[in-house]
């Protein structure tokens, strides 16, 4: 069984969502994912989604790659679609077997509420598959920079988050590898009692740990090696500026929020 992440991993391109400062991409992206809890529509889910192909088409992100990166998450939707369709009896009883019942308004949640959610997903996937992991860091770090006057490490919170995205990859592989190696050896942690599984997941979790530590040494050598200083202050090679089609940008989206709310007002 192969352990893949694929979210986060940034795709090459020249597209126009490639190009866009990533402070734009960022706020949009944002404000793309709070605006789905706005959805309760029929109405406003189509548009919702419109929007988001229209954002994959502008990204030239192959379909396979998005699909890649969401796959995951997406099985969780479909997961609590499914619970919303079984737990909410609100409404008109549609189908009953025993204990077990779908109603209208189990219905309306497991599709509105469930699939609201991929457009956020599609939204984040867009964020990372065009933005490279330098110029998230960057819009997190002159989005955080207010926090720098209050005393609090905006630099080294953004910082950490580029980290984060950097190793979630390297993790997954290092994990892959030692699965490998436990099979190698006659370690299944599919297999067994109760008892020898939890203590075949446990050798995982302690070689992976040990594997963490390594790379964690190794980066802060790196840091130090680099004359690394949290706090300094520090200049870019590629300042950020925000130029006519990342404003443009950011406006597209502020209207699209606001005609996802007043169809929302408009159905009330």
């Amino acid at each position: 069984m192969a352990l893949r992440i694929r979210m986060g991993q940034y795709y090459p391109g020249d597209s126009p969502i490639h190009r866009l400062d990533p402070r734009a991409k960022v706020t949009a992206a944002l404000a793309v994912m709070v605006s789905v809890f706005a959805i309760s529509t029929p109405l406003q889910l189509a548009f919702g989604f419109a929007f988001a192909l229209a954002l994959l088409a502008l990204a030239q992100v192959p379909a396979h790659k998005v699909l890649e990166s969401i796959r995951p998450l997406v099985a969780m939707l479909l997961v609590l679609g499914l619970v919303n369709l079984l737990v909410n009896r609100s409404g008109e009883v549609v189908w009953q077997l025993g204990v077990l019942a779908i109603t209208t308004g189990g219905l309306r949640a497991a599709f509105v509420y469930s699939l609201r959610l991929v457009i956020a997903v599609v939204a984040a996937a867009l964020m990372l598959l065009t933005t490279t992991p330098t110029q998230l860091t960057d819009a997190f770090d002159a989005g955080l920079a207010p926090l720098a006057r209050l005393g609090l490490p905006g630099h080294e919170l953004a910082m950490v988050f580029s980290l984060m995205l950097r190793f979630i990859p390297t993790l997954a592989d290092e994990t892959q590898s030692i699965l490998d190696a436990q099979a190698s050896r006659g370690g299944r942690l599919l297999a067994g009692s109760p008892a020898r599984r939890l203590r075949a997941v446990g050798a995982v979790l302690v070689a992976l740990l040990a594997s963490s530590i390594h790379h964690a040494e190794g980066l802060s050598r790196a840091l130090d090696a680099r004359c690394y200083e949290g706090g300094a202050e520090r200049s870019h090679w590629h300042p950020l500026r925000m130029r006519g089609a990342d404003w443009l940008a950011v406006g597209a989206t502020t209207a699209y929020v606001a005609v996802l709310v007043a169809l929302g007002l408009a159905a009330l």
